[in-house]
């Protein structure tokens, strides 16, 4: 029991850092009614950003020029500064020319952008593999287990756990209780409502934008430091998907719940499902368990739940 213990928080821990990706897309999605394609893009984008700037190295360098580096708070204000100039870009160059277009044309043009950003990023800072945990070592975070009564827990997945919470209420307090926050449901509602009743389409764009580069940032901090800082991170965008179908594409706190379920989904599967498998049919290798029960799982939601346990149910007159 107290093995199945562990498991289970260690695969709710890991659950919060699945959900700090998704919460971009939501963000995003609440906000705009766009289903961001190229978070995952912004994520690796930004976690590069910061971990070169740690090592010292500038645009377009592929040894370090600054002695020491860019010590590290200082090096998370530029990433946000960076962040924030492209949030910018993106609603003056890719979103402000498709004003009250269709939602899959704007899908399209994020999966355009998603590239982009993929080349550009790697362009700018090179193609190499970085590591977080040394940098993150200086602050006390780091990868390391904690004895809670005999269960250990992940020091890195307890801070995510932190951050994930924190920018929920943060999140749901901004949507609820700002005339900004409420500008944001309308222009997710319809464009054109939005824009015929004097709501700033182009302001509302980039703040939203802005705020899931600030997402993107601290998802690209956590994940650069358990995977390290490589071109597979924009791929955390497919992990997400499960936890948006879950939770709903609509609801901030899906995206909690939702990262929750699949991480817990992934880490009992992938011990349990082996151990059921060899009882019920003999020795059975069963690998890669981990891999599709969140999609499966997502299946199930969408065959009898398709708006997740959280997102609003849309009912169209047809």
């Amino acid at each position: 029991m107290l093995f199945f213990v562990e498991v289970l928080i260690a695969g709710l821990l890991a659950g919060t850092m699945y959900s700090l990706v998704a919460l971009g897309f939501v963000l995003i999605f609440k906000a705009s009614g766009i289903f961001n394609f190229a978070q995952g893009a912004l994520v690796l984008f930004a976690g590069l950003t910061f971990v070169s700037l740690l090592e010292g190295r500038l645009p377009f360098m592929a040894v370090p020029v600054i002695e020491g580096g860019v010590p590290l708070w200082i090096a998370f204000v530029l990433v946000l500064v960076v962040m924030l100039a492209v949030a910018v870009a993106v609603e003056r160059v890719v979103l402000r020319p498709l004003v009250a277009q269709s939602g899959i044309t704007l899908f399209m043009a994020t999966i355009g952008l998603n590239f982009f950003i993929e080349g550009f990023a790697q362009g700018l800072w090179g193609t190499q593999p970085h590591g977080l945990d040394q940098f993150l070592a200086g602050i006390g975070l780091e990868d390391v287990g904690i004895n809670f009564a005999g269960i250990l827990v992940s020091q890195l997945d307890l801070i995510a756990g932190v951050v994930a919470a924190g920018l929920v209420v943060a999140t749901v307090l901004y949507f609820q209780k700002t005339n900004m926050g409420r500008a944001m449901r309308a222009v997710s509602d319809d464009h054109e409502a939005a824009l015929s009743v004097g709501i700033p389409l182009s302001t509302v764009w980039t703040i939203t934008w802005a705020i899931a580069g600030i997402v993107a940032l601290l998802a690209g901090i956590m994940w650069g430091a358990r995977l390290g800082v490589q071109y597979s991170l924009s791929l955390i965008v497919l992990k997400a998907l499960p936890v948006l179908i879950i939770g709903g594409f609509t609801s901030i706190a899906g995206a909690i719940v939702g990262g929750l379920i699949v991480g817990a989904t992934e880490k009992l599967g992938e011990i349990y499902v082996p151990i059921l498998a060899e009882l019920l049919f003999g020795r059975v290798e069963a690998r890669g368990v981990e891999t599709f029960l969140p999609y499966l799982l997502a299946t199930v939601f969408l065959l009898f739940r398709p708006h997740g346990l959280f997102g609003e149910e849309i009912i169209e007159r047809v």
